[in-house]
């Protein structure tokens, strides 16, 4: 798997959030065995969108699928590395010392959401945010909790919301907040609540040397690599 020196290229990537710590985690051994170098840069999804329609051209980007299909009706994408790599589902979280919040079913979920003074959750902009709103106004809630909802996302501080106490709980794919300093998963949202989120990679057209790209992909994608999507949140994809 390794090339040569003169053959190793920069690959500039754009992520949202969710699979950070994955990724961080996995790259040092992909530029050791390639000598190709990843500059990552990671963002609320919504300003990764921004950027493309601005003109942007990473050699990578690693969206929620959704938005990749979203993506390929502005910018050119390549047929080939397009792949599903895992999925997070929606997790709740407290601070380590607080007490721990029944999830069990929906009417649970409810009652821990109107017991709490507030709530910091993914920001509107996002997938999850624009669900969470959703599901909250299913349950009845979204206009009597308004005035105690803190929307922040993680990758801008929202899982630190809760752990300084600022708020008494929060909603996040698991993935974005499992491993922040004094703060506990209390666990996903109950089945008839949840929404899983499906992470994808795709090449941009304008990527015209794509195989580096296309080795890392190969790469987060290999069975041996399972365990660091576990450890970052995640259901690797056909696990």
């Amino acid at each position: 798997m390794s090339v040569s020196p003169a053959n190793s290229t920069e690959i500039r990537l754009y992520s949202g959030g969710a699979p950070h710590r994955v990724l961080t985690a996995l790259a040092p051994a992909f530029e050791s065995a390639t000598g190709h170098q990843l500059v990552m840069t990671f963002e609320i999804v919504s300003r990764i969108q921004e950027r493309l329609a601005a003109g942007d051209r990473p050699d990578l980007i690693m969206l929620p699928e959704e938005l990749i299909v979203e993506t390929a009706k502005i910018v050119p994408l390549l047929s080939q590395g397009r792949a599903v790599l895992a999925r997070v589902g929606i997790g709740v979280i407290v601070a380590e010392d607080a007490d721990r919040p029944d999830l069990s079913d929906e009417e649970s979920v409810r009652s821990a959401l109107r017991r709490a003074k507030a709530i910091a959750l993914a920001d509107p902009r996002t997938p999850t945010g624009r669900y969470l709103n959703g599901m909250l106004r299913r349950l009845g809630l979204l206009e009597e909790l308004q005035g105690r909802l803190i929307h922040k996302g993680a990758i801008h501080g929202g899982g630190e919301e809760v752990a300084s106490g600022a708020a008494d709980i929060g909603l996040y794919l698991v993935s974005e907040v499992a491993h922040i300093p004094y703060v506990s998963v209390v666990g996903f949202l109950p089945p008839a609540l949840q929404n899983y989120l499906a992470y994808g990679a795709a090449i941009p057209a304008s990527n015209k040397s794509p195989d580096a790209a296309l080795a890392f992909i190969s790469f987060l994608s290999e069975p041996a690599n399972a365990a660091y999507w576990r450890d970052g949140g995640f259901e690797p994809h056909g696990a």
